[in-house]
């Protein structure tokens, strides 16, 4: 499978040589965060686990609800939602007869961009700080140690 990236001008010559007979899916390019961040982000999860005896994938649903992308969605209520990882139940309406739930769904954090990535991260971090974690990298450390002896 290939992936070509580029402005739609440049797509454009890729897509005229394309075999006819597939079908293909375009979509916006966004940049994903990196593995650096990421093992940063679920370290710190398990730390604010580990302190607040709370279990991770709650930790992570709440850092999601509150940190995350968020978007609202109408179900009808007799039925179920399904292949959607993180959602939260907000109320329900009747439109035109029929009842509908109202769901709010949160975008996965391995569905976020570099910035979207970096909002969580922030938050993650500040929550941290209330209750006494370090958040600093190893490397972090390092650097401030090494000002500190040149002082």
């Amino acid at each position: 499978m290939s992936i070509y990236r580029g402005i739609p001008r440049k797509l454009n010559s890729i897509l005229y040589d394309l075999q006819q007979d597939k079908v293909y899916e375009l979509k916006e390019y966004k940049e994903q965060r990196n593995k650096k961040q990421n093992s940063k982000y679920w370290k710190l999860v398990g730390e604010l686990s580990l302190v607040t005896k709370i279990g991770i994938e709650e930790i992570h649903f709440d850092m999601l609800k509150n940190y995350s992308q968020r978007y609202e969605i109408l179900v009808p209520s007799d039925k179920e939602i399904r292949g959607i990882d993180y959602f939260e139940k907000k109320s329900t309406i009747n439109k035109n007869g029929k009842e509908y739930t109202v769901y709010h769904v949160f975008t996965p954090s391995h569905e976020l961009n570099e910035s979207e990535f970096s909002i969580l991260m922030k938050g993650l971090i500040e929550e941290c700080k209330q209750v006494g974690i370090d958040t600093r990298s190893p490397e972090e450390i390092q650097r401030e140690e090494m000002l500190y002896a040149n002082i």
